[in-house]
């Protein structure tokens, strides 16, 4: 399955096209999340209409609930709090962010993310992928020397094969912790993307850059 991953739009969508152009042929478009500079809802409609391939996507901690109500109402997948099978692929998503400094419109306790995440792996079968806007405590997630990614997130980590997350424009890469591979894709805002392959039990990423 070839997967392109955007994340952190932020109003910007500008190098969407060329993105898509460089992932070439793929099977869907993933979005983890901030398709929006705090709204409006209609930015997160321009974003939506540039694909013409199956796309989930979850809010983000600047995405208003506006953006929730767009993505209801699309065709793309709004993937947060839920459960999206294709093949044998079980998606799981997770939108906005645990608490930050900045009182962002889309922010959870960690107890209500764990609450969020822990029928959606129960429902899980096959090889499992995390769309999450936040990274998990530990791995792609240092802001001036402080871990600040979620505890619940990384609680159920290494019960998704991959994990795709966003949110810290700093730590754009790619992770592994035992058997499972963390991507942020980097801000789609300033030309980054990644292409991953996903393949059973292999997972390879190219990141991209326009």
């Amino acid at each position: 399955m070839r997967i392109l991953a955007l994340a952190d739009v932020h109003g910007d969508h500008s190098h969407i096209d060329s993105l898509l152009e460089m992932a070439g042929k793929i099977d869907l478009a993933v979005i983890s999340g901030d398709l929006t500079q705090f709204g409006p809802g209609s930015e997160a409609e321009k974003v939506l209409s540039m694909f013409d391939v199956p796309v989930l996507a979850v809010p983000g901690n600047c995405d208003p609930k506006e953006v929730m109500d767009v993505l209801d109402a699309s065709d793309v997948v709004n993937l947060h709090n839920a459960v999206e099978k294709i093949d044998d692929v079980t998606f799981i998503g997770l939108g906005g962010s645990c608490p930050t400094p900045f009182n962002t419109p889309f922010e959870l306790e960690e107890d209500e993310i764990e609450k969020i995440l822990e029928p959606l792996f129960e429902a899980a079968e096959g090889t499992v992928v995390l769309l999450s806007h936040t990274p998990p405590k530990g791995l792609l997630d240092d802001v001036g020397g402080e871990n600040v990614g979620s505890t619940a997130v990384a609680k159920f980590f290494d019960r998704a094969k991959l994990v795709i997350c966003a949110h810290i424009h700093e730590a754009r890469g790619f992770a592994r912790s035992g058997d499972t591979f963390l991507v942020n894709p980097g801000m789609a805002a300033q030309g980054y993307g990644a292409l991953i392959e996903l393949d059973h039990d292999n997972v390879s990423v190219v990141f991209l850059e326009d």
